[in-house]
């Protein structure tokens, strides 16, 4: 439906119309998910990436251009680095995770992200960390059985069982406070976002499913959506959100963006 020539057309003309300087670049192929109407435009490399994104105002005048829903920017090594890290996933599952597998093989012919139904049998606690409606997503979406803890009124459109935790636990969850809160309630899996992909204590399984499949803050906001915290530790958020831009996880115009808005709220 679209072709490289097209979209690369599209983006110097966008770029000259709105004065951003001309900088070259090069676009190595588009992939268009009629499904989901949206359109994965692949570049040679992280310089080229960003010329096309154009501080998010070019990618925006992109989608509005072409008049579809989503428009993302990839470069080659990022889709390296993603099949790489889910590759090593697969030799960090237990027995027990294996209904994880057939995800992971979808995650490696991203884009477009084409997940399988999966029903997970494990019993699962969900911990209400910043990226709180994806998780929940998640367990839901693989049809774990789930119970969910977080800080109280951290998220208050959101249902959950209110525990007592640091504002700081929002970014940076305390492992031993949710291995005794599963051990209580039977879970022998641990969703929230570690700052690890997967590790395991006490029989139970702590889980990061969004480091594990590589999965960054814009696409789990179009995934899951993303539910704003209103409780939260400002040096936290800082520290959290450079490990996920250093980690290539996040953009670091969403990065500066969450944090100038979650400060002025």
């Amino acid at each position: 439906m679209f072709t490289v020539e097209e979209i690369s057309e599209l983006v110097r003309e966008i770029r000259r119309e709105n004065g951003f300087p001309k900088s070259p670049f090069r676009i190595d192929e588009v992939r268009y998910n009629e499904e989901g109407d949206k359109l994965f435009i692949i570049a040679h490399d992280r310089t080229d990436k960003s010329v096309v994104i154009g501080n998010s105002f070019v990618i925006g005048k992109l989608r509005e251009r072409l008049g579809v829903k989503q428009v993302t920017v990839y470069s080659n090594l990022d889709l390296e680095i993603k099949r790489r890290k889910v590759g090593e996933a697969e030799k960090l599952l237990s027995k027990e995770l294996e209904f994880l597998l057939p995800i992971i093989e979808a995650e490696k012919r991203f884009p477009p992200r084409k997940w399988p139904e999966v029903k997970g049998e494990v019993k699962t606690l969900v911990f209400m960390s910043f990226n709180a409606k994806a998780l929940l997503g998640f367990a839901e979406r693989l049809h774990l059985p789930h119970d969910a803890v977080g800080i109280r009124y951290a998220f208050p459109r959101l249902k959950y069982e209110p525990i007592e935790a640091e504002p700081r636990e929002l970014f940076f969850p305390d492992e031993e406070k949710l291995l005794r809160i599963a051990e209580e309630g039977g879970a022998k899996l641990i969703l929230a976002d570690f700052p690890f992909d997967l590790g395991s204590k006490r029989g139970i399984s702590l889980l990061n499913p969004f480091r594990l499949l590589h999965i960054g803050f814009f696409e789990l906001k179009y995934l899951f959506g993303f539910e704003w915290p209103v409780v939260y530790d400002k040096k936290a958020l800082i520290r959290f959100i450079t490990d996920l831009t250093y980690e290539g996880l996040m953009e670091s115009t969403d990065g500066a963006n969450l944090i100038w808005r979650m400060w002025k709220r």
